[in-house]
């Protein structure tokens, strides 16, 4: 337990945001308090909640660099449980490009900037300095982390810290779907030719439909994300009119009933693949 916690102090000097993780090397869960979301979730969620609950609820969310809340008897009992220290990169201004194994780093050292580089279990995490979306799965073996997500402290690393380059950025822009004219034509498009999907309120209907059924959820919460992201996909997915901003409102939602980013990325890659995207 010391040995995280005094970690855990020294990055939080150096503005660091960082929480324990528990076993698995994941955040721990909710406490009675925060169950199913019942707080409203973390302040520094993208959808801001009342929650001031002293323990490290909500995952990522719960990174803090305040010394008296990392030392305090709550998270103590939590330390004394960990196996590793985390931190919120996006909340320290850095990029983590997450590299697997041998031949995400051979891409990495072809396609990248040099940077500071820690090694991993299985391969080494590239930081940059600024901050962007967070994805998993971006190419083979490649996830990047910063914003609404966390990375295992591992060290400082060596090498010099590069700014995050335009290459790391276009990791996460997804080309456009493509489209396939058996469904677009006959299950995508209204009359005229136009994709109803295109409509605002048709397609914001689905999404906060999509969002409701995640948040309302009262047990399964893995199976009920999964099923939505299916259902979602399957509705939408097929005419190019989901962007983005949809997916994060989804996976938004999901992080807030404790879902991970790596588990929403799963999911949502998962629930292509069952349709064959």
């Amino acid at each position: 337990m010391i040995e995280h916690l005094n970690t855990a102090l020294d990055l939080a000097a150096s503005q660091i945001p960082v929480l324990p993780l528990r076993a698995g090397k994941v955040p721990f869960g909710n406490c009675r308090r925060c169950t199913d979301n019942a707080c409203g979730g973390r302040p520094n969620m993208k959808n801001a909640g009342p929650c001031a609950c002293p323990g490290p609820c909500h995952a990522w969310a719960a990174a803090t660099t305040n010394p008296n809340i990392i030392n305090s008897a709550v998270w103590r009992h939590a330390w004394r449980q960990a196996s590793a220290v985390a931190y919120h990169p996006g909340g320290a201004g850095l990029t983590v490009v997450d590299l697997d194994n041998a031949d995400a780093i051979a891409w990495a050292r072809a396609s990248l900037p040099a940077t500071t580089t820690v090694p991993t279990t299985r391969g080494e995490h590239w930081l940059y300095f600024g901050r962007m979306r967070s994805a998993n799965a971006v190419r083979p073996g490649v996830d990047i982390k910063s914003n609404m997500s966390y990375a295992r402290w591992l060290g400082f690393g060596t090498g010099t810290m590069a700014p995050l380059p335009d290459a790391v950025r276009a990791l996460v822009v997804k080309p456009s779907m493509v489209r396939r004219p058996s469904v677009v034509t006959i299950a995508g498009l209204a009359r005229g030719g136009e994709c109803r999907h295109r409509t605002p309120a048709y397609l914001e209907r689905g999404i906060a439909m999509a969002e409701q059924r995640i948040t309302e959820a009262r047990s399964a919460v893995h199976a009920t994300v999964y099923r939505t992201f299916l259902a979602v996909l399957s509705a939408h997915g097929r005419c190019g009119c989901l962007t983005d901003a949809h997916t994060a409102r989804l996976f938004t939602a999901a992080q807030a009933r404790g879902e991970t980013a790596r588990h929403c990325a799963d999911a949502w890659s998962n629930a292509r693949t069952t349709l064959g995207m």
